[in-house]
């Protein structure tokens, strides 16, 4: 992280302890603790919103009628998803 900015935050002191705690816990500091976890949180929003995205251009009845063919027919071309 070579630009940084500085946000104070307000935490209830129970959470800040147990931030505290597992930050310990886990050989971080408190700040490097807080910065993974909104890293992680704002991954899994965007991850949720890539799915979402992409299940829009989802042609479902495309998808089942592959998926259901009778006798475990092995893929044929043309049955990429793009």
């Amino acid at each position: 992280m070579s630009d940084t900015k500085t946000y104070p935050l307000r935490l209830p002191k129970s959470l800040k302890d147990e931030v505290a705690k597992v930050a310990k816990r886990d050989g971080t500091s408190v700040n490097q603790f807080i910065t993974i976890a909104v890293a992680e949180k704002i991954s899994a929003l965007e991850t949720e919103r890539f799915f979402a995205e992409r299940a829009k251009r989802s042609d479902l009845k495309a998808f089942r009628e592959i998926f259901f063919r009778p006798g475990g027919e092995p893929p044929r071309s043309g049955d990429e998803f793009v």
